[in-house]
Formats: C-alpha cells, sequence, structure tokens
C-alpha cells in the first residue's frame, strides 16, 4: 500500500479563527487606547473575511494555494496563525503611488490600464529608467515583476518577457505589479553592514517618549513643594517662644500675618502652575496641614484644639525630620535634592538625541554610535538649557544602539541581537546579497535584491497535509530570469557556516528558530552541500508524518554521533537509521521510476518517533497536572521531540556537512547551554504552568549533550564536574531538581544506561525529556518532597 496516497487530508478548524475574532472584537470595543482599537478594528475585519471565506469556499486553509482562483505565487494577505483573509497583499484600491503614476502616464486609474501602459515604448522607458536610477521600492514580490519583464526585454529576450507578460496578465486588474518610485537608491544589499532600526525609526521612538508621570511629579516635588514647605516652616517656627518649640505659644503679629496672606497668595500661584504632584493638597499631609492651619490663623478664626494638635504634631516632625530650616543637615539635603531635580529629564535628552540624528540619512542604519550617545554639549547647552556634559541614560541609549550599522557578528556581540529570533529577522539581508550577487548584471542584482527582500516579509501560511511553504524561485519573474544566475555556490556556503557558527556560538542554549532554519535552508540548496536542515514542527497541527528530510538528518547525525556519548544517552541506535534510510531510499527510488515523483514521507521515521515516545515515561508520584495530562497536542510533542533527537535538531547537519566549528568549542559550548537549561529551572519553581519552560529546559540540555558529545573523554569528565559546581550555584530547588539528570548523564559518561522508561537507580537517575502526558518530574517540588520525607 502506498503511504503517501493512504495520508489523511486534513482542513483547518473554523474554532480557532471564531476565537480571534471574539478577541479583537473584545479589544475594540473595550481598551482605553483609540489606536489599539482602531487595529483591532482592523483585525476584526480581516477575521471576518477569513470565516466568510472558508463557509463560502473562498478560502482552503491549509493549502499552500488557499484563495480560489489566486495561484501560489501571489502573496496573500496573511492574518496570526497562518489564516489567509481571501486579499492579495498586492491587492485593494490603488495605491497613492499608482494614482499618481496614472496621471503621470496619462492613463486610467486602473491597474490593467497601467500594466497595458508598461508594455508600450513609453512604458518600457520609464520603467528602464527605474533599472538605471534604482530609485524604486518593492514592498511586496509582485512589485518587480515588470522591471524584470523590462530587464529581459532590453537583453533581446522577447519570448522569455512574453512569457512572463502571458503569466502576469489574468491578474492585470486585480494586482500591482509596478514598482513604488522614491527618492532613494534601492539598496542592492552587497555590504555586510546590517541594522535593527533605521535611524528614522529610532526617530520615531524617541519622538514618541513621554515625560515620565511620576518622575516628574518627583521633580516637582523637590523644586518646587519642599523648598515652599520650608518656607511655611519657618514662618510657623517664627511663633514658637524658643524654648520648647510649641507653636504658637506666641501671638503672631500684623507683620507675621501679612508675610503669611503673601504665603498663600504664592501657593495659590504655584498651585495653578505647577499641576503634577498632588500631596500639597492633602489635608493630611504636613504641608497641608501647615497650609490650612496658615489660612484658618490669617482670616482671624482661631485654631480649634484638634487642628492646633495636628499643627504642632507636624512642625514637631518636619525638625524632627530634617531639622531646622537653615540648619547644617538640613541644608545639605535640600542641597542633594535640588541636584537632583535639577538633573535632565529623559525626555529633553531624548529630543537632544533627536536633533542629532536629524543630520543623518534617515533610512540606513548608525555607523558611528560614539558621536550620537555623546554627553550634552557646550553648544547643545545653549541651545535647550540642559547642564553640558550630562549623560543620556541607558534607556535612551538602548534605543539609539537599536540602529547600530555593523556586521551582525558584532550585533550579536553587543547585545542588539539578542536571541535567535531577532538574528531571523536580519538574515534575509544577507542571503539577499548572496543570491543577488550570482546575477552579473548591476540592475538585476539590485532588482533582485529587493525581491528577495520583499519576499521574506510574506508570512508563512498555516499548512497541512505536508505541503510546503511556496519558494522565492516559484515567482514567475524569478523563474524568468533563472538562466541569468551564475555560479554562487561558494559564497552561499561561506555564508551558511558563518551565519550556522555565529547562531550557535551566540545562542547555543536555545534550538534554530522557523525563520532562520528556512534562510539557512536557502543557502544549503543554493550551495549543494547535501545538508537537510529541519523546522521545529508545531505539536497543535502534526499529522504522525515527517518528510524525508528528517529522516536524512537523522542519518548525517549518525555519520557524526554513533557510539558518541549523545546515541548512548537518549538511547539511539544509528546503525537501525542507516539501514532505514537505505531500505526508504530505495523505496523511493522505485517510486519515483514508476510515478514520476519521489516519496513526500518517511513512514519508517514517524513509526520509530511514534515508538520512542511511546517508551518514555517522566512522571513519579505527584507530579501529575491537569495541564499536561492526556493532551493530544502533548502526545504529538512527544513525538516531534524524538524526531529533534534523532536528527539533533540541525547541529549534526551544521557541523558534519556545513562544517561550522564555532570559537571558543564546544565546551565553551556545552557550559553555557548548561546555564540556560539552570535559569530555565529556577523558573519552574511555583510556575503553575511549568511545561512550555520545561520544554524549553529539556532542549538546551540536549544540545548541551551534543556539545558535550565532541569533546575529548578527558576533557568531558572535568566539563561534568563544572556542570554539578554550576547547578550548585543556583537556588536548592535548582540544584534539587537537576539532579536527577546530572546523575543520570555522569551515569551513562560512565558507560551505564536507563531503563526502557528512562530511568536508572530507583529513579534517582533519569534522562531528562521536555514533552510528557503524565506530569513531568521536573515540575515537582523538591522542598514539598522533602517535607513530606521528613
Amino acid at each position: 500500500m502506498d503511504d503517501d496516497a493512504d495520508q489523511q487530508h486534513l482542513t483547518a478548524n473554523p474554532g480557532y479563527a471564531r476565537g480571534q475574532l471574539a478577541k479583537a472584537f473584545r479589544t475594540a470595543l473595550t481598551h482605553e487606547d483609540a489606536d489599539t482599537r482602531r487595529r483591532a478594528e482592523g483585525r476584526v475585519t480581516r477575521w471576518r473575511a477569513v470565516l466568510a471565506g472558508m463557509s463560502g469556499g473562498l478560502l482552503s486553509i491549509g493549502s499552500r494555494t488557499p484563495v480560489a482562483g489566486l495561484p501560489p505565487w501571489v502573496t496573500p494577505e496573511v492574518v496570526h496563525g497562518g489564516f489567509a483573509t481571501g486579499t492579495p497583499s498586492a491587492g485593494g484600491p490603488l495605491q497613492p503611488y499608482e494614482t499618481r503614476l496614472a496621471e503621470q502616464f496619462g492613463v486610467p486609474a486602473d491597474r490593467r490600464a497601467l500594466f497595458a501602459h508598461c508594455l508600450t515604448d513609453t512604458g518600457l522607458t520609464w520603467l528602464w529608467g527605474q533599472l538605471n536610477s534604482g530609485r524604486y521600492e518593492v514592498t511586496v514580490p509582485e512589485e518587480g515583476a515588470l522591471l524584470t519583464m523590462a530587464w529581459l526585454v532590453r537583453l533581446g529576450e522577447t519570448a522569455a518577457a512574453l512569457d512572463l507578460v502571458a503569466e502576469l496578465e489574468p491578474f492585470a486588474d486585480q494586482l500591482r505589479f509596478l514598482p513604488r518610485p522614491s527618492t532613494g537608491r534601492t539598496a542592492p544589499d552587497d555590504t555586510d553592514a546590517l541594522y535593527r532600526r533605521t535611524v528614522s525609526d529610532t526617530v520615531d521612538r524617541l519622538v514618541r517618549r513621554r515625560p515620565n508621570a511620576a518622575v516628574e511629579a518627583q521633580r516637582e516635588a523637590l523644586g518646587v513643594w519642599q523648598p515652599f514647605g520650608d518656607e511655611l516652616l519657618a514662618h510657623w517656627l517664627e511663633t514658637t517662644d524658643g524654648a520648647d518649640g510649641r507653636v504658637l505659644e506666641l501671638a503672631p503679629d500684623a507683620d507675621w500675618l501679612a508675610r503669611g496672606a503673601e504665603l498663600l497668595s504664592r501657593y495659590r500661584s504655584l498651585a495653578e502652575e505647577h499641576t503634577r504632584c498632588g500631596k500639597h493638597r492633602n489635608p493630611k499631609e504636613n504641608l497641608g496641614i501647615l497650609r490650612g492651619a496658615l489660612e484658618e490663623t490669617v482670616a482671624g478664626r482661631q485654631l480649634d484644639a484638634r487642628r492646633l494638635g495636628l499643627l504642632r504634631h507636624a512642625v514637631a516632625s518636619m525638625v524632627r525630620r530634617r531639622g531646622l530650616p537653615g540648619s547644617a543637615p538640613h541644608s545639605e539635603l535640600r542641597r542633594a535634592q535640588r541636584a537632583q531635580a535639577a538633573l535632565p529629564s529623559h525626555h529633553a535628552l531624548a529630543q537632544v538625541v533627536v536633533g542629532r540624528l536629524a543630520g543623518l540619512p534617515q533610512e540606513s542604519g548608525i555607523t558611528d554610535l560614539a558621536s550620537v550617545l555623546a554627553p550634552v554639549s557646550e553648544p547643545e547647552r545653549r541651545e535647550t538649557g540642559l547642564p553640558a556634559g550630562a549623560q543620556l541614560p541607558p534607556a535612551i541609549s538602548r534605543v539609539v544602539e537599536g540602529a547600530l550599522s555593523a556586521p551582525v557578528a558584532i550585533l550579536v556581540e553587543r547585545g542588539v541581537v539578542p536571541s535567535a529570533e531577532v538574528l531571523a529577522e536580519l538574515v534575509p539581508r544577507l542571503v539577499a546579497g548572496t543570491t543577488a550577487r550570482t546575477y552579473a548584471d548591476e540592475a538585476l542584482r539590485t532588482l533582485m535584491a529587493a525581491n528577495y527582500r520583499a519576499f521574506r516579509n510574506r508570512r508563512s501560511l498555516l499548512l497541512l497535509n505536508l505541503e510546503g511553504q511556496v519558494r522565492i524561485e516559484e515567482l514567475p519573474w524569478v523563474r524568468a530570469v533563472s538562466a541569468q544566475r551564475g555560479d554562487g555556490t561558494a559564497e552561499a556556503a561561506l555564508l551558511l557556516r558563518k551565519l550556522g557558527e555565529l547562531a550557535v556560538r551566540g545562542f547555543p542554549g536555545t534550538i534554530l528558530p522557523n525563520p532562520l532554519v528556512r534562510e539557512l535552508g536557502v543557502l544549503a540548496r543554493q550551495s549543494e552541500l547535501g545538508a537537510p536542515l529541519v523546522e521545529e514542527l508545531a505539536a497543535d497541527i502534526f499529522m504522525d508524518a515527517f518528510g524525508p528530510k528528517f529522516l536524512a538528518a537523522a542519518r548525517i547525525a549518525g555519520e557524526l554521533l554513533g557510539g558518541s556519548l549523545y546515541e548512548r544517552y537518549y538511547g539511539i541506535d544509528y546503525a537501525a537509521i542507516r539501514d532505514l534510510a537505505s531500505t526508504e531510499a530505495g523505496e523511493a527510488a522505485g517510486r519515483s521510476h514508476k510515478a514520476g515523483a519521489g516519496a513526500r514521507t518517511s513512514p519508517g521515521f514517524a513509526r520509530l518517533c511514534a515508538e520512542r515516545a511511546a517508551a518514555a515515561s517522566s512522571a513519579p508520584a505527584g507530579s501529575k497536572s491537569p495541564s499536561s495530562s492526556g493532551s493530544w497536542v502533548a502526545a504529538n510533542g512527544k513525538v516531534i521531540e524524538q524526531a529533534q533527537i534523532l536528527t539533533t535538531h540541525n547541529l549534526a547537519t551544521l557541523v558534519h556537512r556545513v562544517g561550522i566549528a564555532p570559537e571558543p568549542g564546544w565546551a565553551d559550548l556545552a557550559r553555557r547551554c548548561f546555564g540556560t537549561v539552570c535559569r530555565l529551572t529556577a523558573r519552574v519553581h511555583r510556575n503553575p504552568w511549568p511545561y512550555s519552560t520545561i520544554k524549553d529546559a529539556a532542549y538546551a540540555w540536549r544540545q548541551s549533550v551534543f556539545h558535550l558529545s565532541l569533546c575529548p573523554p578527558a576533557e568531558r569528565r572535568r566539563i561534568l564536574d563544572d556542570l554539578d559546581a554550576e547547578a550548585a550555584r543556583h537556588a536548592p530547588h535548582v540544584t534539587a531538581r537537576l539532579a536527577p539528570a546530572l546523575a543520570g548523564l555522569r551515569l551513562v559518561a560512565d558507560g551505564g544506561g536507563f531503563a526502557p522508561d528512562g530511568t536508572a537507580d530507583e529513579g534517582r537517575a533519569r534522562r531528562l525529556l521536555g514533552w510528557t502526558t503524565d506530569g513531568h518530574w521536573l515540575a515537582a517540588d523538591p522542598t514539598a518532597v522533602s517535607a513530606r520525607e521528613s
């Protein structure tokens, strides 16, 4: 029986979309922020379109062609979860630039007229001018289609240009195929310098910063109300007899009353001008008591016994806490407070930085941070009134550093790229440059780089039935110039090795995120290294099947790790995997010969993962939790985790086929991975929903075991001692939780092994896995267990 034909065809459940619609609707109705409500209204519209399309048959969610009548290369509008709305990203009403071009060309303001005009001599001349100048933008891939057609015509490839036009023409009235004219030249991506944000983005972030209300209220209290309170206190102290400081022992004279009236008048002016701090209005606060009593006395009303008592208590406590006004301690305190109040606000300093950034190119990053982050200069002091030499606070410096333009390795080293997920956002620019440099013509290089960047902004679809995301090679205009590409295998291999090392070295405790895997996969195909890279599969839509590249990756892992600590720790038989791969390769060759296509799945690999998942059990008594027990998602997760274990989730492929060798070496990576394990385990304590954290800790642990397996045996023993010491440096509950995992690792390193359920030594040693349907031993509170035993 053909396993591929036997696969069940699944469709997406509209329940998720209904839930998202309800969430967006609730936000649109109730959120206090108007901009947030407006964005939520947009989501409501899009989710309604999703549900209407699913119920009306327009949408087939889960397919790589989700919109009826549109080919896979059309960029769909995609909302959260990978649901297409039915609207093409390059569709909708005419953009303002299209309207301007229609007026410029003298044609009706509709897309088909614009499309037709670009096929004329005049239109081609305009497109050639755009290609020559590079002054255009491609925000969705379709906007580069007619530029590619014009390039082909200029080259003399008329037949290829006509074929492209024929493929685009049915959608000429729906999609915008013209580029966006711009004032700046499109960057060809021929530099290694990257940046997370442009100067313009940074300015926007700084401009949006508002004064901190609490900080400004404190500044007002220190600079306005405390000095005024000192004056009130000194005024009341004039009524004491000097013996015991009791207020109103002496009758106030007319001069005292007149000066009191002036104080009250000034208070009203200050209160009208300075509105941030309201503490002075509180009749129970010392300042409120002094002011209220003065108002009564100036008005000629005698203070009753209660108010007089409050007044005397307030005066006494103020003197006791800060000293008499004018005394040395009091004067020193007020001097320090005046200095604090005079410090420039973050908001004011942010405006200084905005002024500095105004003179830089706005659509690129910052190459020289020193001049932007320098202290306030003398000219800036004269212009703004801020003190010269004032330093920028870290909160502002971090915003500016996000625009640093530098090689990606430096961005990772400086923390500008803090995670593998952020790295994945930047890598497409490097891959775009490497891909584009395979084209000999400069104009085509620039166009293909812009096209690649736009394509990488395309959101991934929710896909079922083992369908794959659309690749850039499927775009008709990219296919049309594929013959113009040169040999870029060496450059692609070099960049793949560089990025692989950077990701593993920079973020050793996390698995490669799918967006990064996709970019590395592009380079792997271009380099022709035979390096299959696998994505992390979603447990909630897993179909009990794996593509053939998973088995290929597991075979590569066996070539590297056969007989290793990793193989023994996880109980893998890599020789059997090698045999399975050979068997399925022969079967696939036979199917391909008969049917003209290779296998879409690896049934043997899926069975192996399911068998291994069924054998794993990780729940001691007392650790069950309704959040994990019996969950079909968790059951799927166990199978997926076994696939990650067998393949090492790309680590073996990167080491064995790509040739990465991260500095300073595998031992350092093993220690840093374990540091991540400890930090994640610390978050498990008293966490009502610990299973996601446990999963991540187990993934970091797996990567630590991988790196440890590549170390020489003598070094490995020293590292195991280091891991024990590292665990002991953390909280006792972390040490106790990780003790079974460390005991299990040392057991295997010493030649021992686990029982089929992953335990040894009566449960004192355990194999650490992430997913479970039975509750997890790492979730059990070791402090509670100790208390019960005692």
